[in-house]
């Protein structure tokens, strides 16, 4: 029964939805030891027992990095609530999710050619968002400051490898990643925002909106991918079958 609810892309989605908008509920009201601890690990929880259901080839080392990225967000995710004021657990969270990113990077990677051209506008906004969040967060960063610069950076090169996917996979898995990846910036910027600025309406919500939807929409991405070559034989085998 729950293995069927896994394979199913529509019945997983909405037991996803369901669990993210209990966390997101008990997040904005409700005290976070103890109840927190019990409805966020699952977001993450489900989400890999999803990648691993559906998962054809387990021992591919790119899908390998997805399940050690998984488990770096949802280590991170549990130091992030026991934190408090502590620098040293605030490290150690970026230290995680800093991984966690590293391992999508790998994933997303590809040996195909891209036109520089094309990547030079692209590369160029991320460019200015590094510019502004550096800016923007800079007096409040102190000790943080170079951490939260490569973890920025990381990010960016995340989102600059989800982009180059373009070229090598159909487009269904493509627009799932390259909207995942932008999601979870979103939450990144407001979270870091929120840390080292202070809360602002709306941001515990958002933040956990778009990290949720983020991660989900990448995992189904990688989970839809096929190689642009393969999709076309595909096409035209479906053509063949109907003649």
């Amino acid at each position: 029964m729950i293995k069927r609810v896994f394979l199913n892309h529509k019945q997983f989605a909405l037991l996803y939805f369901i669990v993210l908008s209990i966390d997101i509920v008990v997040k904005l009201n409700c005290a976070q030891f103890p109840y927190r601890f019990m409805s966020k690990p699952w977001v993450i929880i489900i989400l890999l027992g999803y990648f691993y259901f559906n998962l054809i080839n387990k021992n591919d080392t790119k899908h390998k990095m997805v399940f050690w990225a998984l488990l770096s967000f949802l280590l991170g995710d549990l130091i992030i609530l026991l934190k408090g004021d502590s620098v040293v657990l605030l490290g150690i969270t970026i230290a995680f999710f800093t991984a966690a990113k590293l391992f999508l990077s790998y994933t997303f990677s590809h040996n195909k050619d891209f036109s520089v051209s094309r990547l030079i506008p692209f590369t160029s906004i991320l460019f200015v968002y590094t510019v502004f969040m550096t800016w923007f967060l800079y007096d409040d960063l102190k000790a943080f400051f170079v951490p939260a610069l490569i973890s920025f950076f990381i990010s960016l090169l995340m989102l600059q490898f989800a982009f180059l996917r373009q070229v090598v996979f159909n487009k269904k898995s493509f627009k799932c990643v390259f909207i995942g990846v932008l999601s979870y910036v979103a939450s990144e910027g407001l979270q870091a925002v929120q840390l080292f600025k202070g809360m602002f309406p709306l941001q515990e919500f958002l933040s956990t909106l778009f990290y949720g939807f983020g991660l989900y929409a990448i995992v189904f991405g990688i989970l839809n991918e096929k190689e642009i070559e393969q999709e076309q034989v595909e096409k035209f085998d479906d053509k063949i079958n109907v003649l």
